[in-house]
């Protein structure tokens, strides 16, 4: 009947009363053995909606009551259950091998809402050195305005937990590091970093925007949270903004709190989007991995090139680590040329790249972290990481490899 297809629409829980009978709602439990087929089917509604290959989109704010126990089963955009909500989430956490993930507005909303909802006032968490501007100045700024401190580590050290032993406070509760950083894309001692949060009972939480799950999954490995500016790789269309905090249930629950106050949802829309842009993930990073890996190989051969920053390099410090980690080395990488000046004029110069921030799109962007990602920096701090103007930053995209390296060549010859 026309009225029972219409009950399965708006209710997507449990069993909802028909006029005739119980209809049994769709599930989302859905997985595949694979990555790549997790990436296209997980998630997808059981039976199909109406029988619509892809997930429609549900733009409704709210929805009618049922039976619910918890204010959490209320049917509300603003809890995250809306259909489209669930799917994207039980594919999320299918693709990164976990049991539960959360979508969130954007990036920063994951960061900051894993962080706020696992240390409290008072309370203190370590962090890798070099981390996304954002970050930073959201540690600086205003973490440390609401009580909570914290530690900058080396998580490359040598001597490794050793070190990390004199940042321990007793009111340390977390630890966060990124999988490849920005923009330095370092890579640590990730196996280092699980077992010492193991053994000094701290949360982990790794960003692992720049790897994505094609290259590396650190729920596998044994982080308890993993974050991802979903703006970026997993869209991988340069059109929306979005995050998701992936991890256990109880894990992601915790943060799910917090956020329903915070308000930090993401929409209907958003999540078709993003949910369309993951189908295409893995063939994506596999095409940005390999053309990095021969434009990093031809810059570092240039000789108005003083450093390569890419993890897929046997002469980079971070390429032990990324080598016995990761099956790809990721699409971006960034530079060191021989002066501030040098690095506009070859910005200037590029015909291919867009001079534009944000990163992980089909098309490849170029930017100077340090008067983008990183501006929010004072000038001492970013001189410290080594943030200096004569850094560029490259985002690789899916372009000719060929072609794209020949316009870095063009460009280069001064």
């Amino acid at each position: 009947m026309e009225v029972v297809a219409f009950a399965s629409l708006v209710r997507f829980a449990g069993r909802t009363r028909c006029l005739e009978r119980d209809v049994l709602m769709p599930e989302y439990s859905l997985r595949f053995k694979t990555l790549d087929t997790n990436l296209v089917q997980a998630g997808r509604p059981r039976p199909h909606v109406e029988g619509a290959v892809v997930t429609p989109i549900f733009q409704s704010a709210n929805y009618e009551m049922g039976e619910e126990a918890t204010y959490d089963a209320v049917r509300y955009i603003r809890l995250s259950n809306s259909p489209n909500h669930l799917t994207l989430q039980a594919r999320l956490a299918a693709v990164e091998s976990a049991e539960a993930a959360l979508v969130t507005a954007s990036g920063m909303a994951a960061i900051s809402t894993a962080i706020l909802s696992h240390v409290k006032a008072g309370e203190h968490l370590l962090t890798q050195r070099t981390l996304y501007g954002g970050t930073q100045s959201f540690l600086h700024r205003d973490a440390s305005r609401l009580g909570i401190s914290h530690t900058p580590i080396d998580i490359a050290a040598p001597d490794g937990a050793r070190t990390w032993e004199g940042a321990l406070t007793p009111q340390t509760r977390l630890i966060f590091v990124e999988a490849i950083s920005n923009p330095l894309m370092e890579v640590g001692d990730l196996e280092a970093v699980v077992d010492f949060a193991r053994h000094h009972d701290l949360v982990s939480v790794i960003d692992n925007t720049f790897a994505t799950p094609v290259n590396f999954r650190p729920v596998e490995l044994g982080f308890d949270l993993v974050v991802h500016s979903a703006t970026k790789y997993l869209n991988g269309h340069s059109d929306l903004v979005a995050g998701a905090v992936i991890g256990s249930t109880a894990s992601v629950d915790q943060v799910r709190h917090l956020l329903l106050h915070l308000g930090g949802s993401l929409d209907p829309n958003t999540c078709f989007l993003l949910e369309r842009g993951l189908k295409t993930l893995a063939l994506r990073v596999q095409r940005q991995n390999e053309t990095a890996a021969r434009l990093a190989r031809f810059l570092e051969e240039q000789p108005p090139v003083r450093q390569v920053n890419y993890p897929g390099l046997a002469s980079s410090p971070s390429h032990r680590y990324a080598d016995r980690l990761f099956s790809g080395f990721g699409g971006m990488l960034s530079i060191y040329l021989q002066d501030a000046g040098l690095a506009e004029r070859f910005l200037e110069r590029l015909t291919l790249p867009i001079h534009a921030a944000s990163l992980g799109g089909v098309e490849s962007l170029v930017v100077r972290p340090a008067r983008s990602s990183h501006l929010g920096l004072e000038q001492d701090e970013r001189d410290r990481l080594g943030i200096g103007d004569d850094l560029v930053r490259v985002s690789v995209g899916i372009e000719d490899a060929s072609e794209l390296i020949a316009d870095f060549e063009q460009a280069l010859a001064e």
